[in-house]
């Protein structure tokens, strides 16, 4: 059974830092390319970034380019998201997901911005 844990949400100030992690069982994680996806209060699943299988290829939306960066740990079957610069506008439950439209993805992790 495919299992996305997310983890590393919290309360944080505009201009703060986050890391999130997403633990993967289930399927062999390092020949899966991975997405983070994230969902503001009332609004749709927005695709944020992606990260290919060995990790060489990295993708991000315009909205958080330059402020997060995605990381894998084959090893340890963890996906990583490293938020940084954080704004009110990136307050939403983060997933992690296997696939491009963000239907396998975990139970989320709660990110609020706010001072």
């Amino acid at each position: 059974e495919v299992q996305l844990v997310e983890s590393g949400g919290g309360l944080v100030q505009p201009g703060g830092s986050l890391r999130l992690s997403c633990a993967a069982s289930g399927f062999t994680f390092s020949t899966f390319h991975m997405r983070w996806f994230r969902q503001a209060p009332g609004k749709g699943l927005e695709w944020v970034s992606y990260i290919s299988a060995s990790g060489r290829s990295t993708d991000y939306s315009d909205s958080v380019k330059g402020r997060f960066t995605i990381s894998r740990d084959n090893a340890k079957n963890t996906l990583y998201l490293q938020l940084n610069s954080l704004k009110t506008d990136d307050t939403a439950m983060y997933y992690c997901a296997q696939d491009s439209r963000g239907a396998n993805r975990g139970q989320g992790t709660q990110v609020t911005v706010s001072s």
